[in-house]
């Protein structure tokens, strides 16, 4: 794993995970909102894919560097998650993909045309990884958690801000929005995959599926 933490601060250094055919570049940007980008390199192809172009061009595009960028992945609507998107598309031509549901809003927000919505069980394929998009809605409607179901090793799980270490995302008091948020991260992510599942959030720290599954019911019960 060559040392990955998954604690990055914006401002600081990014963290970088090899996998045996995936790396995986963890920055976090924008001091107020720290967010987390995640860009992944096939490493057997080259091919790159972006999760979130959250803000800060400067600090993403030479990460991205002359290698060019298939896509980037917008885990859900929310401002904080897209302030880059237009620059980042605008230099390097990359394919826009977001969660049906919340395509439309994405694209009044950024002024940038959404070119593939995609909905559950959808792969996000570049070079020759595979990203599985497992829609989990409750934090937005169309939010997405994305998979790479690692053939050398655990899964790895790019969650957006449904799933984070101590619970799930804000539903800001909705409490349908919370049980069907709760219920979905139940269903589609602990009931499937393994404990050793590795998860990224949209900020903060890193955590696994074991770590957190003994909470559940806790979460439930408090409603958040």
């Amino acid at each position: 794993m060559g040392g990955y933490t998954g604690r990055v601060r914006p401002g600081g250094a990014p963290d970088v995970r090899e996998l045996a055919h995936l790396a995986i570049t963890k920055v976090a940007v924008d001091e107020q909102m720290s967010n987390n980008c995640y860009l992944l390199r096939c490493r057997d192809t080259g091919a790159q894919l972006l999760i979130d172009a959250a803000a800060e061009p400067p600090t993403l595009l030479p990460l991205v560097g002359g290698a060019g960028l298939g896509a980037v992945v917008t885990t859900h609507q929310h401002w904080d998650h897209h302030r880059a998107l237009a620059d980042v598309v605008a230099a390097t031509g990359a394919e826009v993909v977001v969660g049906a549901p919340d395509a439309a809003a994405v694209t009044e927000q950024t002024g940038v045309p959404v070119t593939r919505s995609v909905a559950q069980g959808d792969i996000v394929a570049f070079g020759d990884a595979r990203l599985e998009v497992i829609a989990i809605a409750g934090h937005t409607p169309g939010s997405i958690a994305l998979l790479y179901d690692d053939p050398d090793g655990h899964p790895h799980l790019f969650t957006g801000d449904s799933l984070f270490p101590g619970g799930v995302g804000n539903t800001f008091g909705d409490e349908a929005a919370f049980a069907q948020l709760i219920d979905e991260v139940e269903t589609k992510i602990f009931q499937r995959l393994p404990d050793d599942t590795w998860f990224y959030p949209g900020h903060g720290d890193d955590s696994t599926i074991g770590a957190e599954r003994p909470a559940l019911p806790q979460w439930r019960t408090r409603g958040w």
